[in-house]
């Protein structure tokens, strides 16, 4: 029989960890007595990040016994008193090889269901003191799990816990948690886990993307010659020619390259960009990132820039750059392509944002794609208007393609209306899109959305097209500037402007944060490429901070690297795990 050791219990509290604070409620300390389990909490009881922790399907956390004493040995310890491994329930019995994901207990009053297994977090480690935890507990298999509270009511050390049922496809959180971080993952046990009603929401989602991935490997398998998720092209960086150079718009140039030997150039799927390293004249090389601008499949690459007031790459590119030069150009890469399929497709942009899914129209255009299609983008007035006649000529080549162009500029679109009376000229619209021109278009439910922008553009078309009735993974975006920091836990302080670390100038090999603009020798002083981006004030994601949960990917542009330590699944070719990695050539990072 298994049995409930100790109830722990703990509110958030502010840590100082690494120079930053924490807010976490990973202290957690036993109660005496009676205590009473709600549906989101245990009384006195806390979390500090509630994105990754805590709510409906994480109210309890559990821990054994049997892995205290198997952490005991393996590090060494003889302090590890209950509750500080963050669990609530320290029980004797149900371990992770033996308890099933959709299993019911009963506890004192309470009834509960297990939802999930522990997450990967970083927090476990400093309560330790042992920062490499996360990764431990998953590779021993020895995670803990979590449970949602079916029937609220009081709990107390000396419950005997009863199984009321077990859950539908036997998967055991040990085999559950492994299927989400470790390596060669078995398929027939993704479907297991994705047929468990009471799986976690957060890891079914997980669990599709698995399979889809897989799916996605397989085709690959069966029909070698179409390999949609191949990277094309060459490792780091190669030399281009400058074709020619044709002006856009006051401000817009685009650049035509091609190879310096005349050979075709690999083809680039719509939406990928290329990045190019610029000698600017006044210091290292630097690195900037810019959409193909066109999928023509003629063996050469269009990107278009424009010129920003005070963009140091983009003015050099303007005001130096000549057919013929020569460009240091590392092979197309990103994902936000367009996907193969049937559906109808949305293709949303503002100003030079059009450039990804411009390309996106050259390919449907090119082979009168049958599905419908909408051309939505928002510009300043029609001078401003980037490939308005380009991209009005490949939508009048689809069979069912429609045009909706916004103007924002007071009384820009008087002129623009005039011409919109032909039949065949676009839907011309004054001011920002909004709910009701949004509805006015058409676009159905069932579109898949491919958006580019600023960010607050993106932000808010995202919502009125989720409001539309779109749902979030049929929404796809873009940005070239820093991705939104992902830092469980950490309290936030005034946005920084990435710059050079401190300290004494490091003597290793030059790393490139391409999206950041910042190039820097690395220095073996630091732990990892993550710290080294911390310390440039660079916005980052992690969770585990030990190549557990690869929230740290990131897109490596050139260069080559070592891992300390190895991560549990290598990430995908052409990436790096940031947390745990170290340069050891020049690298430029996509960050």
């Amino acid at each position: 029989m298994a049995t409930l050791l100790s109830v722990n219990v703990g509110m958030p509290k502010d840590v100082p960890w690494q120079g930053r604070t924490v807010r976490t409620g990973v202290w957690k300390a036993p109660v005496d007595g009676p205590r009473m389990v709600r549906r989101l909490n245990i009384d006195g009881d806390g979390q500090g990040d509630l994105a990754g922790h805590g709510g409906e399907m994480r109210a309890v956390l559990v821990y054994q016994s049997q892995s205290y004493r198997y952490w005991q040995e393996q590090l060494g310890r003889d302090d590890l008193t209950f509750g500080i491994f963050g669990e609530n329930f320290t029980v004797d019995g149900l371990c992770d090889d033996d308890v099933c994901i959709g299993d019911r207990y009963r506890i004192g009053e309470a009834e509960f269901e297990v939802t999930q297994p522990r997450v990967t977090c970083y927090r476990v480690g400093m309560r330790l003191g042992e920062p490499a935890m996360a990764s431990l507990l998953v590779a021993h298999r020895r995670p803990g799990f979590y449970l949602r509270v079916l029937t609220e009511g009081h709990v107390r050390a000396g419950d005997e816990i009863t199984l009321v049922r077990k859950g539908p496809q036997e998967l055991s959180v040990a085999e559950t948690d492994a299927l989400l971080y470790l390596p060669h993952r078995d398929p027939a046990r993704l479907r297991k886990a994705l047929n468990i009603p009471a799986l976690s929401p957060g890891w079914q989602q997980s669990f599709r993307e698995l399979a889809s991935a897989q799916q996605d490997q397989q085709h690959q398998q069966d029909e070698p010659d179409q390999q949609p998720g191949q990277e094309p092209g060459w490792a780091g960086f190669r030399t281009l020619r400058v074709a020619r150079i044709v002006p856009e718009t006051p401000t817009v140039s685009s650049i035509h390259l091609d190879s310096a030997d005349g050979t075709p150039l690999p083809e680039a799927r719509p939406g990928q960009y290329l990045s190019l390293r610029v000698a600017t004249g006044d210091g290292a090389p630097t690195v900037r990132s810019y959409s193909l601008s066109a999928a023509t499949g003629d063996g050469t690459y269009r990107i278009s820039v424009k010129r920003e007031p005070h963009g140091r790459v983009s003015g050099h590119l303007h005001a130096n750059l000549h057919p013929g030069d020569l460009v240091d150009v590392a092979s197309p890469r990103g994902t936000f392509v367009l996907d193969q399929g049937a559906g109808p497709v949305a293709l949303v942009s503002a100003g030079i944002g059009a450039t990804p899914v411009l390309a996106m129209l050259h390919r449907l255009a090119a082979v009168r794609d049958p599905r419908p299609v909408w051309w939505i983008h928002t510009a300043r007035d029609r001078a401003h208007h980037v490939f308005a006649d380009e991209a009005h000529a490949l939508v009048a080549q689809l069979p069912h393609g429609h045009e909706h162009i916004h103007y924002t500029a007071a009384g820009s679109c008087t002129a623009a209306c005039e011409a919109g009376s032909r039949p065949d000229a676009p839907h011309i619209h004054q001011g920002r899109m909004t709910a009701r021109s949004l509805a006015e278009t058409g676009v159905p439910q069932d579109a898949d959305a491919y958006l580019c922008g600023p960010p607050a553009f993106m932000d808010d078309v995202g919502r009125r097209l989720r409001e539309h009735g779109l749902r979030p993974e049929r929404i796809h975006t873009e940005a070239f500037t820093a991705l939104p920091a992902v830092n469980p836990g950490i309290t936030p302080t005034a946005p920084v402007r990435p710059h050079q670390p401190p300290g004494p100038t490091g003597t290793g090999p030059l790393v490139t944060f391409a999206r950041s603009g910042i190039t820097t020798p690395w220095s073996p002083t630091r732990a990892s490429l993550l710290e080294l981006a911390e310390d440039c004030d660079i916005p980052t994601r992690w969770s585990c901070r030990t190549g557990v949960c690869h929230t740290c990917v990131t897109p490596l542009v050139s260069g080559d690297v070592a891992y300390a330590p190895e991560p549990l699944e290598p990430p995908e070719a052409g990436t790096v795990l940031a947390c745990c990695s170290r340069p050891t050539t020049e690298v430029v990072l996509d960050l």
